[in-house]
């Protein structure tokens, strides 16, 4: 998708630790047109599958998955981070460990947004090492859904998480992935 992969050339910025800063539009401060063309390619991309929900992770993923599910005219579901008063009766659970904040969540889903007769993709800023998307593949599995398939926005192709996903025999559409990152720079896979 070359308006984001232009976007993250002109806005995004590499920091210490392998970390691509794409705050000032994607997941700080939100480009509300550019999530508007990310949704209608994920639409685009995944036409042909018969989705009725669409599941992410909080935060950063949720406002993506949102405006995305209204080009499929389906709900949002999003795995918290923590469990919560307002979370009530059974759940399913993974733990996922964060790439970023270097921490590991017990991320949840109430079992009354997911079923076996649910067909879902699942949506999500970032796939670096894969950890939050297998924490969702693994939510979905205890549910009995089935997985459509998963949506990313930029994928760091120099590292494991997508070809981990993709060994699983599960459809992944990212939007832009980075072949290489320094600070001096960064290329994309073609």
């Amino acid at each position: 998708m070359e308006l984001l992969k232009n976007r993250i050339l002109k806005d995004g910025k590499v920091s210490e630790g392998g970390i691509l800063k794409v705050d000032s539009f994607l997941n700080h401060q939100i480009d509300v047109a550019l999530y508007n063309e990310i949704g209608k390619e994920f639409k685009r991309r995944f036409a042909d599958e018969k989705i009725n929900k669409i599941l992410t992770i909080e935060a950063s993923g949720i406002g993506i998955a949102c405006v995305t599910a209204q080009y499929f005219d389906v709900p949002v579901v999003f795995a918290k981070k923590s469990k919560s008063k307002n979370l009530d009766g059974d759940v399913y659970t993974a733990s996922v460990e964060s790439y970023t904040h270097k921490n590991t969540n017990q991320v949840i889903v109430s079992k009354k947004f997911l079923s076996k007769e649910d067909n879902i993709l699942i949506i999500d800023d970032f796939l670096a090492k894969g950890k939050a998307l297998l924490g969702l593949i693994e939510i979905i599995k205890q549910s009995g859904a089935s997985i459509a398939g998963a949506g990313i926005v930029i994928e760091k192709g120099f590292q494991t998480g997508g070809k981990i996903i993709r060994d699983m025999g599960i459809k992944l559409e990212s939007l832009a992935i980075i072949e290489s990152m320094s600070d001096t720079g960064l290329t994309f896979r073609e």
